[in-house]
């Protein structure tokens, strides 16, 4: 029997489970000012803490939707804010932790959850796979030049921190979400918000109006010397467009900033077009690849159910899931659909390996070669490699 508790904690606890995080990251804890901006990021009711008889670990979460292949919106539940304190780390308090976050959510009826990781080697243990890459980039402001067949439609507004906070919720709503984007409740805008005042207070945002209203929008500030010789570098830190218009009128005004050298796009789509816009794509030079969110299947039969799939032949596959064994058992994906089923499983994987797999980043075949898939017909991971393939890569871009 371990010897703490877990429960929700009430909102005069929250600045102690933020005070405890941020030791846990080696940050100092907040002062006063501070916490006063950073309060809102907590949504009451959604933080828990581990006690002993004092606070040891804590984790936080909001819940919001994510969207799957073919373009569903389902209920899925972030995940931040994880920390155990240094003197009672393996010990259990995050496993505790992390099994009464997942029966909560089950509860509360998410089909997921998703979390970006400090370490890869932590969230693998509690079935959470990771689901989408992305990779950061730089170019070559004075030297790229954009093709003149490039999409030219729209104008692009320029907006000041303040303006931009109030009306950027709405632009991100209106565009069309990929899989792997989640929704931004308000909370997540707060934290925006904070770190931009904080951190980034001359931060600067375009919006991008097409002929049907506002289709995309960018953030970025600068940074670099303020003498000669300028060495400025701008950091382009949010950017979604839903149209190819937009994406290239946003890159447009982008290499027209003056007194920049160079364009940094930190973790973006891997599939993301900008070198097919430039004359000379070696103006473009990709930084480091990455891995991006983690997602958790917390209702195996919804998330299977919610999404669509490609054309194969279908496929049985058994999935075990030793935190939340409801999940555990067979599934039929066909072409129209998956379900539950009594029939013999044609692979086996676990909670995990699924996740991994869901979003369509990565084939199952390339899983079942590397040892994650146990497969028992040759043939079903290449049909599970159409089925769940993506016309697009799969993507998130929000960070939390």
């Amino acid at each position: 029997m371990s010897d703490f508790e877990i429960r929700t904690l009430r909102t005069d606890e929250h600045r102690a489970a933020s005070d405890l995080f941020r030791t846990t990251v080696h940050a100092r804890p907040s002062d006063d000012a501070e916490w006063e901006r950073f309060a809102g990021v907590y949504q009451a009711g959604w933080a828990v803490g581990a006690f002993d008889p004092e606070l040891i670990g804590t984790a936080r979460s909001f819940d919001a939707e994510l969207t799957v292949p073919g373009g569903a919106r389902l209920p899925t539940v972030g995940v931040t804010g994880v920390g155990v304190r240094a003197d009672r780390t393996r010990r259990g308090v995050l496993r505790a932790l992390m099994t009464a976050q997942l029966e909560d959510f089950k509860a509360r009826g998410a089909v997921f959850s998703n979390l970006l990781a400090s370490e890869a080697s932590i969230y693998g243990r509690f079935g959470y796979g990771l689901a989408t890459r992305c990779r950061t980039y730089s170019v070559d402001r004075h030297r790229a030049r954009l093709r003149p067949d490039v999409p030219l439609d729209g104008e692009v507004e320029l907006l000041e921190l303040e303006r931009a906070l109030k009306v950027l919720p709405d632009v991100y709503e209106r565009i069309g979400h990929r899989p792997g984007m989640m929704t931004r409740p308000e909370v997540l805008w707060r934290l925006y918000g904070n770190h931009a005042r904080k951190d980034h207070p001359t931060l600067k945002a375009l919006v991008h109006h097409g002929a049907d209203g506002p289709d995309g929008y960018a953030t970025y500030h600068v940074s670099g010397q303020h003498t000669y010789p300028w060495t400025k570098q701008l950091e382009l830190v949010d950017m979604f467009a839903g149209t190819p218009a937009a994406f290239a009128g946003l890159w447009r005004f982008l290499l027209g900033v003056d007194l920049v050298d160079t364009i940094v796009a930190e973790e973006r789509a891997m599939d993301e077009p900008i070198e097919l816009l430039l004359a000379d794509h070696r103006r473009c030079t990709v930084d480091r690849f990455a891995d991006e969110h983690w997602l958790r299947l917390v209702d195996v039969e919804k998330a299977l159910r919610g999404r669509e799939y490609g054309h194969a032949d279908p496929v049985v596959v058994e999935v075990t899931d030793p935190l939340l064994p409801a999940n555990s058992g067979a599934y039929r994906i066909t072409p129209d659909g998956a379900e539950r089923t009594g029939e013999p499983a044609a692979l086996r994987l676990d909670v995990t390996t699924l996740a991994m797999a869901y979003l369509g980043t990565w084939r199952p075949s390339a899983l079942a070669d590397a040892g994650r898939i146990e497969v028992r017909d040759p043939a079903a991971a290449v049909a599970a490699d159409r089925l769940f393939a993506t016309r697009v890569a799969s993507w998130c871009g929000t960070h939390f």
